[in-house]
């Protein structure tokens, strides 16, 4: 299952949610985080703790503070111990309130640290949601390089040697976005996926190794506009050598085949190649075709449609020749 500790979340956010801690800097590390789900606790403070989920991080705002207000210190000591007592990887107070000493001394206690952020509750919940949902998303590494092309992110696979970085060279060279090669990164967003280099370092991104030639920075050589960071992969092509294919490859182009990453189908096309065969421009016409195909256009299907309708009137001979007439 994957995770991310309450010292990562501190130090990734803490410029932007102006994060402080108010207990717990020792043990940040090993508390973990596991679901981007989070908890307030206003049900559980009134005395339910029925579902009461400890993986989540507990969220008290202004509505918590204030219900707290209202308990006698004997039920509110009581109230705070009980959900303290359940566990959770932190408690991260919003608005920047003063938060009960009862809540101070259970943390302590139970190792979990107390996070504080000047945030307003509602606007604090949505952005974390979205840090967690990002980090705790399905991942997975494929050899390959993803390039956008006229908007289409465009995933090429294939053995070591079939020319997959020299076409991503020659579409960023027409004009198109590279986006990595070698490994890419691909995290699951909802019902998507999104291609993104795997290096944690900016000077390390956005090189294209060409065999023969060494290592290549397509940002320096080709500016701004020929790179891009990150690329919602949408189409996989599958670079084969011809001798290899087993006639594994479409010519019509009705039956379209999928390739699952993450559990979600992406359409992947096997190109076999040959000798002076320009995947650039085939790449591109792919582009522009899965373009046209979420308008609504199949050139394959209506070309089958058209064929059958012209089959469907011809008429049938009406008579039979013994012998050849000029």
């Amino acid at each position: 299952m994957s995770f991310v500790t309450v010292e990562t979340l501190f130090k990734d956010k803490k410029e932007e949610f102006s994060l402080e801690i108010v207990v717990g800097e020792s043990y940040l590390r090993d508390k973990k985080i596991s679901t981007y789900d989070i908890f307030r606790p206003g049900l559980a403070l009134a005395g339910y703790t029925g579902y009461f989920l400890s993986e989540r991080i507990i969220i008290i705002g202004k509505t918590e503070v204030s219900y707290l207000k209202t308990l006698t210190k004997e039920l509110r000591n009581q109230r705070v111990a009980a959900i303290m007592k359940l566990g959770t990887p932190c408690v991260i107070v919003a608005k920047k309130l003063s938060i009960d000493e009862k809540f101070i001394d259970e943390a302590k206690r139970r190792k979990i640290p107390i996070l504080r952020t000047p945030m307003s509750t509602t606007p604090f919940i949505h952005k974390l949601s979205t840090y967690l949902a990002y980090k705790l998303a399905p991942t997975k590494f494929i050899q390959g390089t993803l390039v956008d092309i006229y908007g289409v992110g465009v995933l090429f696979v294939g053995k070591p040697g079939t020319g997959k970085s020299e076409c991503a060279l020659d579409l960023v060279e027409r004009g198109h976005r590279f986006v990595v090669d070698d490994l890419v990164k691909i995290v699951q967003r909802g019902d998507i996926l999104v291609g993104s280099g795997a290096e944690k370092s900016a000077q390390l991104k956005h090189h294209i190794e060409v065999r023969g030639v060494g290592l290549v920075d397509i940002y320096r050589i080709f500016g701004v506009k020929s790179v891009r960071s990150h690329k919602r992969i949408e189409i996989v092509m599958e670079l084969v050598l011809w001798d290899e294919t087993k006639g594994d490859f479409e010519r019509v182009g009705i039956q379209g085949k999928n390739k699952k990453i993450l559990g979600i189908e992406i359409p992947r096309i096997v190109i076999p190649l040959t000798p002076g065969k320009n995947v650039s421009v085939i790449a591109e016409v792919v582009a522009m075709n899965y373009l046209l195909k979420l308008r609504g256009v199949h050139p394959a299907k209506e070309y089958n449609e058209e064929l059958k309708r012209i089959l469907a009137q011809m008429e049938a001979p009406t008579s039979h020749y013994d012998e050849e007439i000029e």
